[in-house]
């Protein structure tokens, strides 16, 4: 069932993290929104989350560096990348660090359900 699974969001973009967290309850699963790295690893909620979804540029940590710094404490939560640059170099840099999507902004939610589905299907 849906409704147990939690995935979790952290983007700066308020109006962004509103709309993401929409589209996940639309689809029956729990979300929750941060507003950065740092609010998301305060929570707690890397040990029961089921996916992170994360933009690659914030103040403070990186969607990239949060990634690392999971890894780095042995938590294997697939993590989802959005970004709205275009430069390349970064978004090979975000391939590279293991995110299992990445997607360019402004995606669409078929983009994001596709991932979603994907990532919870492993």
């Amino acid at each position: 069932m849906n409704a147990g699974i939690l995935i979790s969001v952290v983007e700066d973009d308020e109006s962004m993290r509103h709309a993401v967290v929409r589209l996940i309850r639309s689809l029956g699963y729990r979300a929750s929104g941060h507003c950065s790295a740092e609010a998301f690893l305060a929570s707690g909620e890397s040990a029961t989350t089921r996916c992170i979804i994360t933009d690659i540029r914030m103040p403070g940590l990186s969607g990239i560096e949060l990634k690392g710094r999971l890894d780095a404490t042995g938590i294997a939560v697939p993590v989802i990348m959005v970004t709205a640059t275009q430069d390349d170099a970064l978004f090979e840099k975000a391939a590279a660090s293991g995110a299992v999507c990445i997607l360019r902004k402004p995606f669409e939610s078929a983009e994001m359900i596709s991932c979603i589905e994907g990532v919870l299907a492993r």
